[in-house]
């Protein structure tokens, strides 16, 4: 996709962004053909206010026979309602809404620090970011982070995106991230978890349960708690591949 003559990524507050993805106008500039399901590269405009977005419509996600229920759409907004109640900020802003190809997830477009080099990032072991990710990871069941997943940019924070093969009932963690592997959680991270377990009883859990199924929220919900019990980072699993490919 060219990027000549579209609208640019634009930094703004969480309530902003969320505000111009729900009530602004998408338009379609292009289309990112490296990606597996529709993804589009839209303006999103509200007013004099315009930015960047991306937004994949349920009408261009292919069928997968391990993630049968609910919508690849609806497990990337799951994913931002968790992120945002751990307060690490790793999912940019996202919404489900309407759009010019059906209903479908909108995202704030983030642009890349293009100096990072994303393979020496994800073998860093001394990143508390990264590690974050790594807990984040394992709480929503990502079965696919791949170092392109991982959006560094100038100010040194690190987002994670494509949240779509998330949540499901069976272990299906994949990831570049197993270098904390059988570590113990730090201190804040069973703090997060912590109070993340809290919000299931409250309005995260009323949320999660519009967008997933009930035996998923559960397992999520059981996911955190195995993560306090044993205090750890969890281990690959030796049954299944543990990094998606391809892996960047």
């Amino acid at each position: 996709m060219s990027e000549e003559g579209l609208t640019p990524a634009v930094e703004l507050p969480a309530d902003e962004a969320l505000e111009l993805l729900r009530e602004g106008e998408l338009a379609v500039e292009g289309r990112l053909v490296e990606a597996s399901n529709a993804t589009l590269y839209c303006s999103v405009r509200r007013g004099d206010l315009v930015a960047a977005c991306v937004y994949k419509p349920v009408t261009g996600e292919r069928p997968l026979w391990d993630f049968p229920d609910g919508t690849l759409a609806e497990r990337e907004v799951a994913a931002y309602a968790v992120s945002e109640a751990t307060g690490w900020g790793i999912v940019p802003p996202t919404v489900y809404r309407d759009g010019p190809y059906g209903p479908g997830m909108a995202q704030l477009w983030i642009d890349v620090d293009e100096t990072v080099d994303i393979v020496a990032l994800v073998r860093r072991s001394n990143s508390e970011q990264l590690r974050r990710v790594a807990v984040f990871d394992a709480v929503i069941n990502n079965a696919d982070r791949k170092g392109g997943h991982l959006l560094p940019i100038p100010s040194g924070h690190i987002y994670g995106v494509d949240h779509g093969v998330t949540f499901n009932v069976d272990p299906k963690l994949r990831t570049l991230l197993w270098q904390w592997a059988g570590e113990p959680l730090t201190d804040d991270a069973v703090d997060v978890l912590s109070a993340l377990r809290a919000q299931f009883e409250g309005a995260l859990g009323d949320r999660l349960h519009e967008l997933l199924t009930t035996r998923e929220v559960r397992r999520t919900v059981r996911r955190i708690e195995h993560l306090l019990r044993d205090g750890c980072h969890p281990w690959p699993d030796e049954d299944r591949p543990a990094i998606p490919w391809p892996p960047i």
